[in-house]
């Protein structure tokens, strides 16, 4: 039995007098209030109602009963308002800086379509862990190893020049003492400066004999980008990076770097039920795929 239901017909019907106007104020039908008074008289085994043909009177038990019916319809309408302005309110989510205003449009888009509003909010890697952890955002992306990423991105090195290999080797940057102009250098970007994917290519950079001063970290993408358009310098990015830049994209030769992704929520949230609702849009941001599609 909808107990909620049945309370509901009944406080209508005994506040208008009637099975008729009591269940129209109801917003159901008379038969259906009807049916629904009877189930709760059934369950109670007592009557609420003395019917007439043109009234219904609440009994001694019904005038006991109302009260208390009144407030389980109250409640479940202050449930039901709470339920709606929780739904309504804006999803927090810390997102990386590497996607674009298209990118992170679509996926407000596609949230929307789903009954969420998302606020996003735009933070480096650090950031974005500390902004979940002090539950500032209902959820972030955080920046995770290869293994424990729910979606991944390729990495590599991209130029203004065509390098006319398939790879770029790091080794080839090796300044010799007959080597012309200024050693070239590779650059980080914020979104990359962390330890799973800086901490192998600064291994790399010092196996294969390049200065430390050939692997740069840099304040933003845009210097970045800059210092690569005019010099012989390479830039770690994604392919799609490279692309909104004009860049010359190759994979890195001696090694395999990839951005990782999961999502984190704060305290009590289910990270399953958002990446169920809006992981492909997540993905499309990204310019990833899953990890499971990287490892195929």
């Amino acid at each position: 039995m909808d107990l909620v239901g049945a309370c509901r017909a009944f406080v209508s019907v005994s506040e208008h007098g009637g099975f008729t106007v009591g269940a129209a104020a109801a917003r159901m039908s008379q038969s259906v209030a009807s049916r629904r008074v009877a189930a709760l008289e059934e369950r109670f085994d007592e009557q609420l109602f003395e019917r007439t043909s043109r009234r219904a009177v609440l009994t001694p038990f019904g005038r006991d009963m109302l009260p208390a019916a009144r407030q389980l319809v109250q409640a479940a309408d202050v449930l039901l308002h709470e339920a709606g302005a929780a739904k309504r309110k804006p999803w927090r989510l810390a997102v990386p800086g590497i996607c674009p205003t298209a990118g992170l449009a679509r996926l407000v888009a596609e949230a929307r379509g789903h009954g969420v509003t998302l606020d996003l909010r735009v933070a480096a890697p650090a950031q974005r862990m500390e902004l979940v952890h002090a539950q500032q955002v209902r959820a972030a992306l955080l920046a995770v190893p290869a293994d424990e990423a729910t979606w991944s991105v390729p990495l590599g090195l991209a130029g203004a020049q065509d390098p006319g290999v398939k790879r770029v080797y790091l080794e080839t940057l090796r300044i010799g003492r007959a080597s012309p102009g200024p050693a070239r250098r590779v650059w980080i970007q914020p979104e990359d400066d962390v330890p799973h994917i800086r901490d192998p290519l600064t291994r790399l950079r010092d196996a294969v004999g390049l200065r430390p001063a050939q692997l740069v970290a840099a304040a933003d993408l845009t210097s970045a980008a800059a210092e690569v358009l005019c010099t012989h310098d390479l830039l770690l990015c994604s392919p799609a990076q490279a692309g909104e830049l004009a860049l010359n994209w190759r994979p890195i030769g001696e090694i395999t770097l990839g951005r990782g992704f999961a999502l984190a929520v704060a305290a009590g949230g289910n990270p399953q039920h958002v990446e169920a609702r809006l992981g492909d849009a997540i993905a499309r941001c990204l310019g990833a795929g899953t990890a499971g599609d990287a490892a195929a």
